[in-house]
């Protein structure tokens, strides 16, 4: 163990409960006060750490605001918790902002939970609001006809049949559903016809729709997270003896992922085990795709719950390795498996290499695998992200340049999964609520908890799952949608970049389709930047694919070049700042 990362990490103590599955953790006086006080809490009067106070009127540290309830969003996500500690009840649920209609502006899809047992169908449906372009939304739920009433978990978003608007997979606990764009404002049902809904006893994660094999259509890898039934649910209990949820050790039952091709005719076929894709299993959350290893073929790495990460790289076959152990980013720096929940894949260095971050439990730190020289190396220690996060569970990740300033910032949206002993437990109904926590690139490699914690006043106490980005409401600046269990959704509406510029592009192939895959640099007197066009990232959710990169005052914009899928560069000139601009692949 590394001295840096030692002076912040909490004491592991693995408590063996064969039936149970208990894993409590012992915290030093020392190294709780010093991360305590890294992420902005204070002791309240019986001496348990809790958020500041409210300041009323000082806004200093103020970044978003929660403008869910003015903007019509007044929907509350809810995971059917009742007493039996069904495990899918402490992971759901995920979110997505994508243009379903054409019309330039974020719309906005929650996926629910709902009564595991029993299965109650109809109660907790899918929420789908169109955005009206005046920074509201209407719920267009049943007219859309988009309410999946299964226990949803994450989503992805894409043109799967090419016709030019965006259809919908939803990713459950049983059999999965793709919702095709009829074009009119309404979705069909094309589960069935598609070949993708999987089997009743999956238990589906996040997903991504990506063209992997370059063929023009778009693919489908879904990320599965354990095999689990109610039937099988065990009776584990927290660090004080409490009934409290199970983790996914307890089951011991990692899956493989499952990538099916698009034939190109509104058919899929699962082409798992000739994509080499079932030679390794794991509990898998977050996902990502990219290019990895500079060879121009997409590559996806798998953020898993407790086993081993996977960075499966694809070759000129089409036949995928995992090559996380051997590229440095399958377990952490102490050579341990860690609690993936989501996962980014962005350039925080602003030097062209991809670099990934993922949200963890707490007492393991979320960890940033910096990429260097075509392999990927632990920084959490030395950058401010280790003692940040050392407290908390993280689950959704947003990655964006939230102030302006020309650096990647990262928002985690936490959650316990386990009850805290109950000296820690913060006061209120729900003990696995925790505050989120909001960091801020100084751009020399180091990284400062914005306080209040997430950036809002007042602080909210929540248990945080999915998390989306977008600039909803068209000023310019990045927004972030949260889901919180068993509470209303939270839009947090960015009120930092107003003191910086800011340019943002939306990226197309040759065709016309979104440019996945690909990346741009921005060209400035201040240096480069670098963005990564995708749609999935963080924690079962979907993006605005619309890259976005601040920028200081005194900045000015030189050039933007894109290198494509195949590695091809263009150069697209100058663009002027404070304006959304489309540019398209030269050629035909």
């Amino acid at each position: 163990m590394t001295p840096a990362r030692h002076a912040v990490m909490i004491v592991v103590v693995l408590v063996a409960a064969l039936v149970a599955g208990v894993v409590s953790y012992r915290h030093t006086a020392k190294q709780t006060h010093a991360a305590a006080e890294a992420i902005g809490l204070v002791r309240d009067a019986a001496g348990a750490w809790v958020n500041p106070p409210d300041p009323g009127a000082d806004a200093a540290g103020v970044w978003f605001t929660d403008v869910a309830s003015e903007a019509g969003l007044d929907v509350t996500y809810r995971s059917g918790a009742a007493g039996a500690f069904q495990f899918p009840e402490i992971m759901g649920g995920g979110v997505a902002f994508f243009d379903a209609d054409g019309d330039g502006d974020q719309d906005l899809y929650l996926i629910q939970g709902g009564a595991i047992v029993p299965p109650i169908q109809g109660a907790h449906p899918n929420r789908f609001f169109r955005n009206r372009g005046d920074g509201t939304f209407q719920d267009v739920t049943a007219a859309a006809g988009l309410g999946d009433v299964r226990y949803g978990m994450g989503v992805a978003v894409g043109d799967v049949d090419r016709d030019g608007d965006l259809d919908l997979f939803v990713a459950n606990l049983g059999r999965d559903v793709l919702y095709v764009n009829a074009g009119d404002g309404t979705f069909v049902d094309g589960t069935v016809a598609a070949g993708v809904g999987g089997d009743a006893d999956d238990w589906s994660a996040s997903a991504a729709l990506v063209d992997y094999d370059d063929d023009g259509a778009l693919d489908l890898f879904v990320v599965r997270y354990l095999d689990w039934s109610s039937d099988a649910e065990l009776a584990c209990t927290g660090p004080n003896g409490d009934r409290d949820y199970c983790g996914p050790l307890s089951f011991d039952t990692p899956t493989p992922d499952t990538l099916y091709r698009n034939r190109g005719d509104g058919t899929f076929e699962d082409i798992t085990a000739a994509a080499g894709l079932d030679t390794a299993t794991g509990n898998g959350l977050g996902l990502v795709a990219a290019d990895f290893n500079g060879d121009h073929r997409l590559d996806f790495y798998i953020a898993n719950d407790g086993t081993p990460n996977r960075l499966w790289l694809q070759d000129p076959t089409g036949v995928f390795t995992d090559a996380a152990p051997a590229l440095g980013c399958a377990v952490n720096a102490e050579g341990l498996s860690e609690a993936g929940m989501g996962v980014v894949a962005v350039d925080v260095e602003n030097d062209g290499d991809l670099d990934l971050f993922l949200s963890h439990l707490a007492g393991e730190t979320n960890t940033l695998y910096r990429a260097d020289d075509g392999r990927f190396v632990d920084a959490s220690s030395g950058t401010g992200l280790d003692r940040a996060s050392i407290l908390a569970t993280g689950f959704g990740i947003g990655a964006a340049d939230f102030d302006h300033d020309g650096h990647i910032d990262l928002y985690v949206a936490n959650g316990r999964v386990r009850l805290p002993p109950s000296l820690v437990r913060a006061a209120g109904a729900d003990p696995y609520a925790e505050a989120d926590q909001l960091v801020r690139n100084d751009g020399e490699g180091q990284f400062s908890v914005v306080v209040p914690p997430g950036g809002m006043r007042p602080v909210p106490i929540t248990t945080s799952r999915g998390l989306a980005l977008a600039d909803y409401d068209g000023d310019g600046d990045v927004d972030i949608a949260i889901v919180d269990r068993d509470t209303r959704l939270r839009l947090l509406r960015n009120d930092r970049a107003a003191t910086g510029r800011w340019i943002a592009f939306t990226v197309r192939d040759r065709r016309g389709h979104e440019a996945l895959g690909a990346m741009v640099t921005l060209e400035t007197s201040h240096g480069q930047q670098h963005r990564l066009v995708h749609r999935t990232a963080g924690y079962l959710a979907s993006h605005d694919p619309r890259v976005h990169f601040g920028l200081p005052e005194e900045a000015t914009i030189e050039d933007v070049r894109v290198r494509w899928r195949d590695g091809v560069q263009e150069s697209f000139g100058a663009r002027a700042p404070g304006e959304r601009h489309e540019i398209q692949r030269a050629g035909r």
